[in-house]
């Protein structure tokens, strides 16, 4: 396990709009106001054409090979993550969502991007004095937290 400790900072209410694609909203949103790390909860509706990767092919396959997933209609959504920048400074969300319709629900990481339908809330709780980061990991080549 690796930790570092954090204070809470401000906390910020979005409401995102029809059409938007989540993370990036919450990123440019971020770098705006100078959000360094936070964590993010989000519900309402992820519209049809959206993208999720629901998990790699292989449990422990490399190189990693991700599954992509495209709703095919309207889901309710409820999203949980958080943002941290990366070594160049650059904010990244990471947030994976339960996407439901009818009986059925999807999760995963909305990173190949999310739709808003309509309307969807964000709650940015801010981290402060922590010094975590995003940083490439190999060999799964992914951007991960350092904190």
């Amino acid at each position: 396990m690796r930790f570092s400790e954090a204070r809470p900072g401000r906390v910020f209410v979005l409401r995102l709009e029809d059409g938007e694609i989540v993370h990036e909203m919450i990123e440019r949103f971020a770098l705006e106001q100078g959000i360094e790390a936070a964590s993010l909860l989000a519900v309402g509706g992820a519209d049809a054409g959206s993208h999720l990767v629901v998990g790699p092919r292989d449990d422990r396959g490399l190189p990693l090979q991700p599954m992509p997933w495209e709703l095919q209609h309207v889901h309710e959504i409820a999203g949980v993550g958080t943002l941290f920048r990366d070594e160049a400074g650059t904010p990244l969300v990471h947030m994976h969502m339960a996407c439901g319709r009818g009986g059925g629900t999807v999760t995963g990481c909305i990173r190949s991007g999310v739709k808003v339908w309509h309307v969807l809330e964000v709650i940015i709780h801010e981290l402060v004095g922590t010094s975590a980061r995003r940083v490439v990991e190999h060999p799964l080549n992914l951007q991960l937290l350092q904190p």
